[in-house]
């Protein structure tokens, strides 16, 4: 199928269809089986991907060691483990050795064995510890070998067909806690109280060097000068690392609420608001490295403004240590060389601004309490909302009744909503100090008739001084069927039209049709 209303399908003139087929075995455990074929082609490169097919299957978590009863409580209890596996077959060709018995040339397959082991348990009643190790083995079909040649001078490259096999494992382990810190000011005062709450967390994580599948080979005829290799390079579920890890993250998260009078309200009423969703902290610490063994610092967060109008995200990286004339971290401190306690290599932040006709109608009493209390319905610092209740879904919708239909075109306002998107990345990894992305996004649509629709997306990029990719739709909701005309004014000037079923099942009982760019060659 065309997605039609992807910009990026748009830009890259992408094809795509699949089809799939699952089955569940509801025994104990479970066990779900799938399998699917997929098709892709670039109509610009004429490149073609297809998977012919994926094979998946999964058994669920099983407690080899929890008690009859069902309660896991300690480290043993709460042994668990999984088995997953997936097969795939993957083609790459073009459009000239499509349907030839050229295209299984180069084709790779494979299957990979999974099995996640973990488990959890408190230490001291405030800390959780968890702890895991993965174990997983590769089979594949297709195999490499390299070897200098002499007489041409160079290193060859050799496909080799055949069953081989190599396995990995690995080994996590983390520690964390929640602290609750709440500063009283004073029932009289605007803002009452601030509560702010950490959750630190230490983890481990171990994977050896699994050398015993590489192999030496000569770079030159000198004899002298070796690489090493895999022959699982390129492998369809990727190659064991050659390299050893063995490290220590830390990380601290934060949010901070306040909560403060309502003035709007003649009783003595108080409203949640939210400082910062969330304020993020993380740094890695290498035991296995020579030198450098301190990552670079990041730095994320985010919170909502404007009764959550408004989402701001940002984050930064910071790095203590220096780098050099090549813009490569140095074992310096950075405040030693001369420059300040902390760099900043990278940095961004996003602001998103959404608003509809619903905001400027008469709101119900839920809508408005959910407002006063921050967008749910639970205390202000205890209790929390019943999850398990459907009926508390912020998404869920009252069902229109045939009554409702009928009036739907006396009775109908026009809804619409606009979306913006102001985006700023700011990139100094090698001194350049420059803003590398600034653009200002906006979308919308707008419901002009009952199933009728226009929407529009847009921007302007303040680097590149220019209007971004532009696009104009047109849809129609025919109930059990979807009409739609895309149009991208400028640039490529194409445009594409639509009408198929709305059900999935039936999504291959369509017509399309749409006016593509020349081929850049």
């Amino acid at each position: 199928s065309v997605n039609m209303n992807n910009v990026g399908s748009r830009l890259n003139n992408n094809l795509s269809s699949s089809v799939s087929f699952s089955k569940t075995f509801n025994s104990v455990p479970q066990v779900n089986m799938s399998i699917s074929a997929t098709h892709s082609q670039n109509t610009n490169t004429e490149v073609i991907n297809m998977t012919l097919p994926t094979f998946q299957a999964s058994v669920d978590r099983v407690f080899p060691f929890a008690s009859k009863d069902g309660i896991k409580k300690g480290i043993i209890k709460n042994i668990n483990f999984q088995y997953n596996l997936r097969g795939e077959n993957r083609i790459q060709t073009n459009d000239s050795l499509f349907f030839t018995s050229q295209m299984f040339k180069d084709a790779k397959s494979g299957f990979q064995h999974t099995i996640p082991i973990s488990t959890n348990f408190k230490i001291f009643k405030y800390f959780s510890v968890t702890a895991s190790t993965t174990y997983n083995e590769t089979w594949v079909m297709n195999t490499i070998r390299k070897r200098f040649n002499s007489t041409d001078n160079k290193v060859e490259t050799t496909n080799v067909n055949g069953f081989e096999a190599f396995r990995t494992y690995n080994f996590n382990a983390g520690i964390g806690t929640t602290i609750y810190g709440t500063f009283n000011f004073g029932e009289d005062k605007k803002i009452q109280a601030i509560r702010h709450v950490m959750r630190p967390n230490i983890g481990y994580g171990y994977t050896p060097n699994f050398n015993q599948y590489f192999e030496k080979y000569a770079l030159d005829a000198t004899g002298v000068n070796f690489g090493d290799y895999t022959k699982f390079e390129g492998g369809i579920f990727g190659a064991p690392a050659n390299n050893f890890s063995n490290s220590m993250n830390f990380s601290l998260s934060n949010t901070f609420e306040a909560k403060v009078r309502d003035d709007k309200s003649s009783k003595e009423e108080t409203k949640k608001v939210m400082l910062l969703n969330n304020l993020n902290l993380g740094v890695r610490y290498d035991i296995a490295a020579d030198s450098l063994k301190w990552s670079e610092i990041s730095l994320s967060g985010s919170t909502q403004l404007f009764k959550q109008k408004m989402n701001v995200n940002f984050a930064a990286i910071l790095d203590a240590f220096a780098i050099d004339n090549s813009g490569r971290r140095i074992d310096k401190l950075n405040i030693d060389n001369g420059g300040s306690l902390l760099r900043i290599p990278r940095a961004n932040m996003t602001i998103n601004y959404n608003f509809s006709s619903s905001d400027f109608g008469p709101k119900s009493k839920e809508s408005q309490q959910n407002i006063q209390n921050g967008g749910t319905n639970d205390d202000l610092f205890g209790r929390s909302v019943d999850l398990s209740d459907s009926r508390q879904s912020l998404f869920d919708k009252d069902k229109e009744d045939e009554s409702e239909k009928k009036l739907e075109w006396f009775s109908y306002k026009i809804p619409w909503d606009l979306r913006f998107a102001y985006s700023v990345t700011y990139n100094n990894t090698n001194r350049q100090n420059e803003i590398q992305s600034h653009s200002l996004m906006a979308s919308g649509n707008i419901e002009l008739a009952p199933r009728w629709k226009v929407g529009f997306s847009s921007g302007y990029d303040f680097k590149q001084k220019g209007v971004t990719f532009t696009q104009l739709r047109f849809e129609r909701d025919l109930e059990s069927w979807r009409m739609s005309f895309n149009w991208v004014p400028f640039g490529t000037n194409t445009w594409g039209f639509f009408i198929g079923i709305s059900s999935s099942i039936f999504s291959d009982i369509k017509y399309e049709k749409r006016q593509l760019p020349d081929r850049v060659f």
